[in-house]
């Protein structure tokens, strides 16, 4: 290669303009206004409220079941977000391999009933105020384990949900 060719391949590489894989064109697509976004939205908006609410009274329901003291282990928080995680990790085995054409189930339950039921801010809410009672093993303990077993359930979830659908689809054939 000459120098001249160099130059040229260097300046048609610093082009923005130019594609980054040659062998695949991509139309710009605008970005749809956001009005229209919430217009073609707007019929799940109903749904996430009521499962909102429907989780929220579950979460309420379960913290006035097992109340605690600041220095003291918030299982009611611990439960809601464990169980939560666990649910989701279902939820999304479903979602994606069974209820796929059904439009208001991720938003009804995932968004509106586990979104209201976790609470991951009153988590870390919980965190502070046991680590400001003078527990900060205790405050430590919490904060890991929920961590850890979240993720754990929403993997046991997910994993759970295959073997179901599996199962129902080898009992169908």
């Amino acid at each position: 290669m000459t120098p001249d060719e160099i130059r040229r391949i260097e300046h048609e590489m610093a082009d923005p303009r130019l594609p980054l894989d040659p062998d695949v064109t991509v139309e710009p697509r605008p970005y749809p206004h956001p009005l229209t976004l919430i217009r073609s939205n707007a019929d799940l908006l109903p749904a996430i409220a009521v499962g909102g609410v429907l989780g929220s009274l579950a979460r309420w329901g379960l913290s006035e079941a097992l109340p605690h003291d600041p220095g003291e282990f918030p299982w009611a928080t611990w439960i809601a977000n464990v169980s939560g995680a666990l649910l989701l990790g279902l939820l999304m085995a479903f979602v994606l391999d069974v209820w796929a054409h059904h439009r208001y189930t991720r938003p009804f339950v995932g968004v509106g009933i586990l979104g209201g039921y976790t609470t991951f801010s009153t988590w870390m809410l919980d965190v502070r105020s046991t680590d400001q009672a003078g527990v900060p093993g205790v405050a430590l303990l919490y904060l890991g384990s929920t961590l850890v077993a979240g993720l754990i359930a929403v993997a046991a979830g997910l994993a759970v949900g295959r073997l179901v659908i599996d199962a129902r689809r080898d009992d169908a054939s």
